[in-house]
């Protein structure tokens, strides 16, 4: 079935390729020769996506790409998938033996095949026609849903050059989509510092209080109609794009276990973004890093989630310095762009009265997690406890949660302390004492004693 599905798109793309390729005869021929007219060109309708369910027609119809559209996205994905087929434009104008102009492309040192450019799509679209190159120009303008989304773009080099003189590429989040129906999913790194989370767990292992899962339930209330209600009803004008939330209480009471069960209940990935890696010494570079996740996380409906957000997003202070001013430049960014961006952000912190008051009016809703109560104690016990280990007959788990006042995961992490000491003496029975050892080191953590 895999070969199948891969042989049908791949089908697909080759049906894409031959009308580029007859697209591009007839481009020259009418430049060059001019020998076909103009509305031949208009004539030469692409593949018809009726009935196809390949991967690379689910994205067209997707995206709802017209022929201009696909023009560029095939001409970025030639040199991926079949840059020979562009080595023809690397043909010499003999009257000044120098390539056309016309043509546009770059050579790297790496890729020796063409590599098409802004001037090569326009070329394609609107040949000498100068109303037509005018026309054309809004297919790369930032507005546009391809450069919005970040499917293409024309990338900036440093240099002083016309805007078309850069190299139309694809973002390479959806090449596998394309190619073979996969969602890509960007690895965590200097370039993208955010990582996805998530969990085995299931909403009915959250134990927190009524408030909090009325609030849970808003949450997914966004989550399954937000954006319908935003584009579809009159409403949705008076309302900004998006949805900000504030989870607010001590480690260990649900915060990053709730953000990452609401993106399993409502199937959306939820991505943490590493703060560490966002902030950066160089003037400008931490805009960049959130504008980079910002925008893969619009274009694939992912949840943002920022853990101990009150690191960048904490009071402003003083501006006494240059350094105080770039970090108060920092969060009004910040600021900017969460206002416009059209999805659900949950900013976490354990301090609630530290974050700043310009963000905290931007919040649809605070969420308050507090520590459990002695019965919700009890529930945490008994759900962290399985059947795969015995347990010694004097552990009292109604005596241990109405006496230690412990988080959830300070629970599971006596639990795990006491499970790890039962399988090094070789069998799986958890003795009482290794569960006051436990108790005891989670005790030490948070500065406090055992009774």
């Amino acid at each position: 079935m895999k070969e199948l599905t891969i042989a049908n798109n791949s089908l697909a793309i080759q049906n894409e390729l031959d009308w580029f390729q007859k697209y591009l005869t007839l481009r020259t021929k009418i430049t060059f020769e001019r020998s076909v007219l103009e509305e031949t060109l208009d004539s030469h309708q692409p593949p018809s996506l009726d009935d196809n369910t390949t991967a690379y027609a689910k994205f067209l119809r997707k995206h709802k790409l017209g022929s201009e559209e696909r023009i560029l996205l095939i001409l970025a994905l030639i040199p991926h998938i079949k840059p020979s087929m562009l080595d023809i434009l690397y043909l010499k104008n003999a009257l000044y033996d120098i390539p056309f102009t016309e043509f546009g492309g770059v050579r790297n040192e790496k890729h020796k095949g063409f590599l098409p450019t802004g001037e090569t799509a326009m070329f394609l679209l609107a040949g000498d026609d100068i109303e037509k190159r005018l026309g054309y120009l809004h297919l790369f303008q930032k507005e546009h849903h391809l450069q919005k989304n970040g499917i293409l773009r024309l990338q900036e080099s440093g240099k002083q050059e016309p805007m078309l003189q850069r190299v139309l590429s694809i973002s390479l989040e959806f090449i596998p989509e394309l190619l073979t129906g996969k969602v890509f999913k960007p690895d965590f790194g200097p370039n993208f510092p955010a990582k996805r989370i998530y969990t085995a767990q299931s909403l009915e292992d959250l134990v927190v209080n009524d408030d909090v899962i009325m609030r849970i339930n808003e949450i997914k209330a966004y989550l399954d109609h937000g954006k319908l209600l935003k584009n579809d009803y009159d409403f949705g004008n008076k309302i900004q794009p998006g949805f900000k939330v504030l989870f607010a209480g001590p480690p260990g009471t649900g915060k990053t276990l709730t953000a990452s069960l609401l993106g399993k209940t409502c199937k959306r990935d939820v991505y943490k973004v590493d703060l560490s890696m966002v902030v950066s010494k160089y003037i400008g570079e931490t805009e960049k890093n959130l504008s980079r996740v910002f925008d893969q996380a619009e274009s694939n409906d992912w949840i943002l989630f920022f853990d101990e957000a009150d690191a960048l997003f904490g009071k402003r202070s003083n501006t006494s310095d240059a350094r105080d001013r770039y970090a108060n430049q920092e969060v009004s960014f910040l600021l900017q762009r969460m206002e416009s961006f059209d999805g659900l952000v949950i900013l976490c912190t354990n301090f609630k009265k530290n974050i700043d008051d310009a963000f905290s009016r931007r919040f649809q809703l605070v969420v308050d997690f507090q520590l459990p109560t002695a019965q919700q104690r009890y529930a945490l016990w008994n759900k962290a406890i399985t059947e795969d280990f015995q347990y010694e007959e004097s552990i009292d788990i109604d005596h241990l949660a109405e006496t230690h006042e412990l988080s959830a995961a300070s629970i599971v992490n006596v639990l795990h302390y006491s499970i790890l000491k039962s399988l090094g003496r070789g069998d799986t029975l958890v003795m009482l004492d290794d569960i006051m050892t436990g108790l005891k080191i989670e005790k030490i953590k948070e500065g406090k004693s055992l009774f």
